[in-house]
């Protein structure tokens, strides 16, 4: 109920639809649950003040049910104007990529940001501007890329196709986009951060991002990778 009030712009709804909607995002068990006997019991969180034409109860999550939603998903409140202006700005990006894996990071970024769940969309934006930068180094020219990978881990293996980057760590790629050229020394410490703030979204800790820092992050990276 909460994604539909807050992705879809839906109020209410019936306990048909909500299971639909259930079934539809593949919640385990979604087809054998009890919906209107979960709503029923779920007191102060919920409310039916209206009916369908043919009688059927609507429901909606009230204050306090969108306040437990949160506490419990550990999401911001999504109605700072910051919200709005940088899911438009990752929506304007969206529009001029190419590459359908970098694309779909984008999409995913978006749908998490836009109902407050910070850390995924650090993630997410994290992951779709990192392959984009790898195939950006990769059209610079393969020998001077991995000899650039090798300087700053022996380890490293071969870098000949975007899969390969996998077994190389992003904080080494990143000095090894510096290396080249692709970003300078300003951009890479920048992406540093950035780095550093989707490993700590990344791992399983307390931490979580307030929408501000967030911004910055979309700022900092969007600028840089796109």
């Amino acid at each position: 109920m909460y994604y539909l009030k807050i992705e879809q712009d839906t109020d209410q709804c019936t306990a048909t639809e909500l299971k639909a909607a259930l079934v539809a995002a593949r919640v385990p068990k979604a087809k054998t649950l009890n919906v209107a006997d979960v709503l029923g019991k779920s007191g102060h969180f919920v409310s039916t003040s209206e009916k369908t034409l043919t009688k059927v109860n609507l429901w909606h999550l009230t204050e306090s049910g969108i306040a437990h939603v949160r506490i419990v998903l550990g999401v911001e409140d999504v109605t700072e104007i910051e919200v709005k202006n940088d899911i438009s700005v990752i929506h304007s990006v969206v529009a001029g990529v190419t590459d359908e894996v970098v694309r779909s990071y984008l999409e995913e970024s978006v749908l998490a940001y836009g109902v407050g769940a910070l850390r995924a969309a650090v993630v997410f934006l994290w992951s779709g501007a990192i392959r984009q930068l790898q195939d950006k180094a990769l059209g610079m020219g393969v020998p001077a890329l991995n000899a650039a990978l090798l300087k700053h881990d022996p380890k490293a293996r071969h870098v000949g196709k975007i899969e390969d980057y996998s077994g190389v760590k992003d904080v080494v790629q990143l000095l090894a986009f510096r290396e080249i050229g692709l970003i300078d020394k300003g951009e890479w410490g920048t992406l540093q951060e950035g780095l550093d703030l989707r490993n700590r979204c990344g791992h399983p800790t307390k931490y979580r991002p307030g929408v501000k820092r967030a911004s910055a992050f979309i700022e900092d990276v969007v600028g840089i990778a796109f």
